[in-house]
């Protein structure tokens, strides 16, 4: 949780601090995309020395020292010199996968006996960062400025350091990382599982293209607000899908699906997702509205929890939490993906926006589902 609002809050923190330092919201964009892009380029790599090194409780602590660490030196140099703050930003983000993706990775040797329970309460963490994160960001910049709201972001990504350091997370025998050797370690290793391992692809693929449209919520939240004539709607439509997303997760983490194959409940989540926001632009009101993204973020709660399910059966060991790692870094990169493609096109109507926000959901659940039917490839490992 103390990371993940950290990661949420980064982006808000970051916008606000290039305006106060220098005036310029373009800057901001820019330490964002600085911030998000290293996701699906660093994935791998760090997802790769996550697997081999011995020591993995150090080096989770490191790296989340780290990301705050150049967080920090980014806010001191904003104003003196905006490549070096960039350079800094850019290795945030290149640690940023060790927070998501990487940290998930570890439940599999934390609590290997109930794991349906703890992805489900790890979805948690994430719909409680996404809303409270950016309000702690706005909040703080607002009382004592943007560079202090970062700061304060940094100082919880260094106390979940802290956290974590007293978790029973065992170092590796050293035989095992001999074998992961420099000379053996292949950074891509576990980006050829997503063709190897159907199951894996399918998810993959169906949930990334299913992001590509939740990546234009932000906006056309904004565009159907300004629909209903009211600025301050938009948070209160982003709001309701973050609450149904909290209802989501715990209610999966509370009652996990066992009776049907992840795979499967990652198709239907996605293909029922569509629905509600193929309904938006005929809802008449504010108030018909709102429970239908609420009804998304329910969704997204067992949607989510299958998708690690799914990651934590395919991927071998030596794999695991590069596999994870490159499957969020992938996630990432298709969601700022539609928030590019909606900005494209927004004269087109919000209306039209959301149908093709609908759209991706079905889509991501078709291609899924075609990668499953593969010729010869629905039974292979």
């Amino acid at each position: 949780m103390l990371v993940r609002l950290a990661d949420e809050g980064a982006r808000v923190a970051l916008v606000l601090l290039a305006i106060e330092r220098t005036g310029s919201a373009a800057y901001g964009g820019l330490l964002v995309a600085a911030l998000m892009v290293p996701h699906v380029v660093a994935g791998p790599v760090v997802g790769a020395i996550a697997d081999a090194v011995r020591r993995r409780r150090l080096f989770y602590t490191l790296a989340l020292f780290g990301y705050g660490g150049a967080l920090v030196a980014a806010v001191a140099s904003a104003a003196a010199s905006r490549p070096l703050s960039v350079a800094l930003v850019v290795l945030a983000g290149c640690l940023a996968p060790i927070m998501l993706g990487g940290m998930t990775s570890l439940l599999g040797d934390l609590v290997p006996d109930r794991l349906d329970t703890a992805f489900g309460i790890d979805a948690t963490s994430y719909n409680l960062a996404g809303i409270a994160g950016p309000a702690i960001a706005a909040v703080t910049a607002g009382a004592a400025g943007a560079t202090a709201a970062t700061v304060v972001l940094a100082a919880l990504v260094a106390l979940g350091g802290l956290v974590l350091w007293t978790l029973p997370i065992r170092d590796r025998p050293a035989r095992a990382h001999r074998d992961a050797g420099p000379g053996r370690r292949n950074p891509l290793a576990g980006v050829p599982l997503l063709w190897r391992r159907p199951r894996l692809g399918a998810v993959t693929l169906a949930s990334s293209v299913g992001q590509l449209g939740v990546g234009a919520l932000p906006l056309v939240a904004a565009l159907l607000a300004g629909r209903f004539q009211h600025t301050s709607y938009t948070g209160l439509f982003l709001a309701a899908a973050s609450i149904g997303g909290l209802v989501g997760s715990l209610w999966s983490a509370r009652h996990p699906i066992r009776s049907h194959p992840p795979e499967r409940v990652v198709l239907v989540c996605l293909l029922a997702t569509a629905v509600p926001f193929a309904l938006v632009p005929v809802v008449p009101s504010v108030w018909a509205t709102l429970p239908l993204f609420a009804a998304v973020g329910v969704l997204n709660g067992p949607l989510f929890c299958a998708v690690l399910a799914v990651r934590e059966r395919e991927a071998p060991p030596e794999a695991r939490t590069q596999v994870f790692t490159v499957g969020a870094g992938l996630k990432s990169t298709a969601a700022a993906a539609g928030a590019a493609l909606a900005g494209a096109l927004t004269g087109s109507g919000v209306g039209l926006l959301l149908l093709g926000v609908a759209a991706c959901q079905a889509l991501g659940a078709v291609a899924g589902a075609a990668v499953l039917r593969l010729p010869g490839r629905a039974g292979r490992r």
